[in-house]
C-alpha cells in the first residue's frame, strides 16, 4: 500500500508546495496587510463564524431527527428527507447560489414579498453571503452528527431512563457528551466549507469589496490582475485551513489509544 499511498499524498501536498515556491516571500508582508486582503479575511471569519453558528443552530435539530426521531419508521419518506438534506454535497456551489437568488431575489418566489411588504433585499449584501456559506455548509455538519448519534445508540440513554431520567435530561447529560466527538468535527468541517466557499457565494452575493467579498473572491480576483497577491492571499487560506484542522480535530484521532 505504501506506493500508492505516497501518490495520493503527493497528489494533496505538491500543488501546496507549488504555491509555496510561487510565493514572493520579500513582498508578503505588504501583500497580506494591504487594506484588501485584511477586509476580506475580516469579512470571511466574520461570515464563517455567524455561518457556522446557523449550522449548528438548525442543522444540529435536523441531524437529531434524522438519526432518533420517529420518521425513521417510514423508510421512503426518510430517504427522499435524506437526499434533500445532503444536496448541497454534490450540487455545483453555483447552482445553490443561483437557487437561493432565484427564492430570494428581488423576483424570487420568497424575495419578491419580503421587498414589497418590508423593503428587504437580501442578495448582494453580507446576509447573502452568510445565507449562501450556510446552505453549502450545513451537510457536513449533519453528516457527521448524525454518524456519531447512530454510533453511540441508544442504551445509554434508555439505561438514563431506567434510572429516572427525563429524555431531555438524558440527551443533555448522556448523548450530547457522547457526540461531542462528532459534533465538533462537523462543526470544523462547517467553518472550513464557509472559509472556502466561492461558487454560491458570487452568485448571490456577488463580489463587493468590503460587503461580499470573501477571501476566495478576492484570491479569484486577484489571479487575474496580480498573481503574487493571489499566491499569498492562497497561502493564507492554507494557513486558516491547518489551524482550524488542527485546533478543531478530535484528541484520540491521530492512531493514539
Amino acid at each position: 500500500m505504501w506506493f500508492p499511498a505516497a501518490l495520493g499524498f503527493l497528489l494533496i501536498a505538491l500543488p501546496v508546495f507549488g504555491l509555496l515556491w510561487e510565493a514572493d516571500w520579500a513582498e508578503m508582508p505588504s501583500l497580506l496587510t494591504s487594506p484588501a486582503a485584511l477586509s476580506a479575511l475580516r469579512l470571511s471569519l466574520l461570515t464563517a463564524a455567524v455561518s457556522t453558528t446557523l449550522c449548528l443552530l438548525f442543522g444540529g435539530p435536523l441531524a437529531v431527527v434524522l438519526a432518533r426521531g420517529r420518521i425513521n419508521r417510514f423508510p421512503g419518506l426518510m430517504r427522499a428527507i435524506r437526499s434533500i438534506v445532503l444536496l448541497p454535497l454534490v450540487l455545483p456551489p453555483v447552482v445553490g447560489g443561483l437557487a437561493l437568488l432565484f427564492l430570494l431575489g428581488a423576483r424570487g418566489l420568497v424575495g419578491q414579498g419580503l421587498n414589497t411588504a418590508f423593503g428587504i433585499f437580501i442578495p448582494f449584501t453580507t446576509i447573502a453571503v452568510i445565507l449562501a456559506q450556510t446552505f453549502v455548509a450545513m451537510p457536513f455538519l449533519i453528516v457527521a452528527l448524525e454518524g456519531a448519534l447512530r454510533t453511540a445508540g441508544e442504551r445509554y440513554e434508555a439505561t438514563a431512563a431506567t434510572l429516572g431520567a427525563s429524555p431531555a435530561l438524558a440527551f443533555r447529560r448522556v448523548t450530547v457528551p457522547l457526540v461531542l466527538p462528532g459534533l465538533a468535527s462537523g462543526l470544523v468541517l462547517a467553518f472550513a466549507r464557509c472559509m472556502g466557499e466561492f461558487g454560491a457565494t458570487i452568485a448571490f452575493a456577488g463580489s463587493l469589496e468590503g460587503t461580499t467579498r470573501t477571501l476566495p473572491l478576492l484570491v479569484y480576483l486577484q489571479g487575474e490582475t496580480d498573481i503574487a497577491g493571489a499566491v499569498a492571499l492562497s497561502l493564507l487560506l492554507v494557513v486558516v485551513s491547518l489551524i482550524v484542522i488542527v485546533v478543531g480535530r478530535p484528541r484520540g484521532t491521530d492512531g493514539q489509544r
